[in-house]
């Protein structure tokens, strides 16, 4: 039988999110479509995916530019011998969540990170409501931050950016929701067990101590959970955090 197919955009280290989304989706029973801006990132995380038995291909895209985004759904949308035409989308993809003084960011900070967190997500989305709304189904998936629903000191253009993302999702999942088209929008409000935290922050996982990040696995579970979900009973927004996290 042909394996359903899920594309996850956004997909750089092994041990983060995208990554752990894609192992998730593959162990479902689907081909994953592993798309991120560095090719060696994602052809690594596909040939580890294929390794242990699951279905996978690297994809390399720049999802802020229109032209790549649209390939890559002509290419995911297109059945093969092997796999059916997309029915999951994803879109992971973010920038570093990093300060920036507010009197001294400059208009081309502010927009890039808007392009990679927002516009991004826009591009993805739209091709996918283009793509599956007309076929009555699917499922649509947007990584959130804290950002998403509060802005913090020197996080102004992060904020803004992700608090975008989720306007669009509410937006997307209000028009193409009863249309058979699952849209839905995770807040991850926390840090993540991740190569990315751990690399640059390595004191504050630490600090952290056991189940005080995010892992990357748990929160998997939880996108896969609502691809699963029956549309008697579809949930458009989840909050995930670890329980030391406050809120």
């Amino acid at each position: 039988m042909k394996k359903p197919t899920a594309v996850v955009v956004g997909v750089g280290a092994e041990q983060g999110i995208g990554a752990a989304v894609c192992r998730r989706f593959a162990v479902g029973g689907h081909h994953v479509i592993v798309a991120g801006r560095t090719l060696a990132k994602v052809s690594q995380v596909a040939h580890a995916i294929v390794a242990a038995g699951g279905s996978a291909e690297p994809f390399a895209v720049d999802a802020t530019n229109e032209a790549d985004v649209k390939a890559l759904f002509d290419h995911a949308m297109a059945a093969t011998e092997e796999r059916e035409p997309a029915d999951s989308i994803v879109f992971n993809a973010a920038s570093l969540n990093r300060p920036m003084e507010f009197r001294e960011l400059s208009a081309r900070d502010f927009e890039d990170v808007w392009r990679q967190n927002c516009f991004a997500g826009f591009l993805v989305g739209r091709e996918a409501a283009i793509r599956l709304a007309p076929l009555g189904r699917g499922t649509v998936l947007f990584t959130g931050a804290s950002g998403s629903l509060r802005g913090r000191p020197r996080f102004a253009q992060f904020a803004a950016a992700k608090s975008g993302l989720r306007m669009l999702a509410q937006s997307m999942a209000r028009e193409f929701g009863p249309l058979g088209l699952h849209v839905a929008h995770i807040v991850i409000d926390g840090g993540v067990a991740g190569d990315r935290l751990k690399s640059a922050l390595p004191d504050v996982a630490e600090r952290a101590g056991k189940d005080g990040l995010l892992d990357v696995d748990d929160v998997a579970e939880h996108y896969w959970m609502l691809h699963r979900q029956p549309r008697s009973t579809w949930t458009h927004e989840l909050d995930l955090r670890p329980y030391k996290e406050s809120f």
